[in-house]
């Protein structure tokens, strides 16, 4: 993806959640939103030096997907046949075609920076993603669009960390919950919306720190709460 279409992207996230546009650079909602997201590691192809993005780095030679289908077409990945008379030399043969692959992307569109990325579309810096669309920052997300530093997720929408949970929307910093909709800080809840710091609660709505307000209450309290996420 160019960087405009991840700027935009990330704009139509915050416009859902906080109702305005995102005042970050990509730096800054790395560091402030995805500082703890497992996400792929920037290495080089071992073959062309082209910097590229690996899941695992356990191993110290890489090549990119693209790079290995090339080759495996062009001249193939087999070798003649050697004596073999030491472990030691049966290793570095070895050695001579044990890369690890990195931007495993399969059956996608438009990604970028990403690897273990399986039937998506428009996903950026990522990774162990499938079936999702519009995600940035993501690890391990299924049937989702527009998340934004989220991990370990399913059928969301429209949400910025969100962390082992299903059914949200417009939401964020939720974790290990279900059903959440236009709520900030909610962690092990289901079915809540127009929540904000709550906790272990079901089927409420404009709680604050599990405490019911009123409507006017709730979102005089809830745009003081938007105003200091964004400026924290």
């Amino acid at each position: 993806m160019s960087e405009k279409e991840i700027y935009n992207i990330i704009n139509l996230i915050f416009n859902y959640i906080f109702n305005q546009d995102n005042p970050f650079n990509l730096e800054e909602l790395l560091s402030k939103y995805a500082f703890d997201i497992k996400l792929p590691k920037k290495v080089r192809d071992s073959t062309t030096n082209e910097i590229t993005y690996a899941d695992s780095i356990n191993f110290q030679k890489f090549i990119t997907l693209n790079n290995m289908e090339k080759r495996d077409i062009k001249e193939g990945w087999m070798l003649p046949k050697q004596d073999i008379t030491s472990l030691e030399q049966l290793i570095q043969i070895w050695n001579q075609i044990n890369y690890t692959t990195t931007e495993r992307v399969y059956d996608s569109e438009q990604v970028s920076a990403s690897d273990t990325i399986y039937r998506c579309q428009k996903v950026y810096y990522s990774t162990g993603c499938s079936d999702c669309q519009n995600i940035i920052y993501c690890d391990s997300c299924a049937d989702s669009e527009y998340l934004l530093a989220s991990q370990r997720s399913s059928t969301c929408s429209f949400c910025i960390r969100t962390d082992d949970s299903k059914d949200c929307s417009n939401s964020y910093n939720v974790i290990c919950s279900n059903k959440i909709s236009n709520s900030y800080f909610i962690q092990d809840c289901f079915n809540l919306s127009e929540c904000l710091f709550c906790s272990h609660i079901a089927n409420k709505k404009y709680c604050i720190a599990n405490m019911q307000f009123s409507k006017e209450e709730y979102y005089q309290i809830k745009k003081q709460i938007t105003k200091w996420i964004l400026n924290a």
